[in-house]
């Protein structure tokens, strides 16, 4: 049985530990658990223009197609990690570029 590493281009995973620290020092949070392509790429994009180079913006997600498609609608825009809790429920970390 394929895994989503088959059949995604995500960006990097990041370690539970990682994931938690990387929260905490975020500037912007979204929430779209429930919401499905192109909404949170288009909320990813609009919450970038709100950041400073450096910043942190984080989206809380259910739907596996936003780990792929949210990085690479923001493209060069922010460097992308992701990750996996085990429940079906997932973030995608974009720290903006300059």
């Amino acid at each position: 049985m394929p895994s989503i590493d088959d059949v995604t281009n995500t960006p990097d995973e990041l370690t539970d530990d990682d994931a938690e620290a990387l929260l905490e020092d975020a500037d912007l949070v979204q929430d779209m658990t429930g919401e499905v392509c192109p909404y949170p790429q288009v909320e990813a994009k609009k919450g970038l223009q709100d950041l400073e180079a450096g910043e942190l913006l984080v989206q809380e997600t259910d739907h596996v197609p936003c780990t792929e498609n949210v990085p690479r609608a923001v493209g060069d825009d922010a460097e992308a990690q992701v990750w996996r809790s085990g429940d079906a429920t997932y973030r995608i970390y974009l720290r903006k570029q300059a």
